[in-house]
């Protein structure tokens, strides 16, 4: 087989797959698995997909900054966030990651209900202004892409808390590779909230899933649910209820 072969091969399993193992790929050719990872070293190097130990992964596309984020799938998201809000309860201590879907989950919440947010985004406790629920802000450097907190302060902030609900942001979602995001330290300080939950929800666009960002966050088993598109596709759903992850459609 063709270099040029190889590669169109390698490209087609990734559209269909959402992965390519080279092991696997290399016994199914014929092939010596040097050679597969030779052609997924070059192709990395232009960009064509992911390097990850064993194999490959789709590219995650370049995320457009927060304010541009913010106009897309507004319908979707809305949706999405008053699915996530409903599984709030008075009383409660929620942490609300950063990003434009937990965005939603706060505009949704009950102004009336009485409980506590956490949240390490300035963006997020802005849209609680007008809300009766108490808003614990939590500090550290900003990293601006996200508009979160990040660092040690805030990592040692976190730590001290606990908390009843956790809504995770991530940037890609996969079944092997798990739940994942795009910098060193928001997955440290994602983790950290992570630890530190009684539950944790992902609201997960089908925009996300299939392929994985540098920094692996948790295993999907690690969340106690996907909030999900109510029409996305049943297969790309199924890995997820076969790890015994609760589904929720909105």
């Amino acid at each position: 087989m063709l270099t040029t072969q190889r590669r169109a091969l390698i490209s087609a399993r990734l559209n269909r797959d959402g992965e390519i193992v080279a092991k696997r790929l290399a016994d199914e050719l014929q092939l010596s698995e040097d050679t597969i990872r030779r052609d997924l070293r070059e192709m990395a190097a232009e960009g064509l997909l992911q390097r990850v130990h064993g194999g490959a992964l789709p590219l995650v596309p370049p995320l457009p900054d927060f304010a541009e984020r913010l106009a897309i799938g507004g319908d979707v998201k809305r949706r999405l966030g008053q699915k996530a809000a409903g599984l709030v309860s008075s009383g409660q201590t929620i942490f609300l990651d950063g990003g434009t879907s937990n965005a939603e989950i706060a505009r949704a919440l009950p102004r009336d209900m009485r409980l506590t947010v956490v949240t390490h985004s300035p963006t997020i406790a802005a849209e609680l202004e007008r809300h009766e629920a108490e808003v614990i802000v939590i500090g550290g450097r900003l990293y601006k892409h996200s508009m979160v907190a990040t660092g040690a302060a805030t990592v040692a902030a976190i730590a001290a808390i606990r908390i009843d609900v956790f809504f995770l942001g991530v940037t890609a979602i996969h079944p092997a590779h798990g739940l994942s995001t795009g910098d060193y330290e928001e997955a440290t300080v994602k983790r950290t909230i992570l630890a530190q939950s009684a539950e944790t929800f992902v609201i997960a666009t089908a925009s996300k899933f299939g392929a994985a960002s540098p920094h692996r966050v948790a295993s999907p088993q690690d969340i106690a649910g996907l909030i999900v598109e109510a029409d996305m596709d049943d297969g790309a759903l199924e890995p997820y209820r076969d790890k015994g992850v609760t589904l929720l459609p909105a």
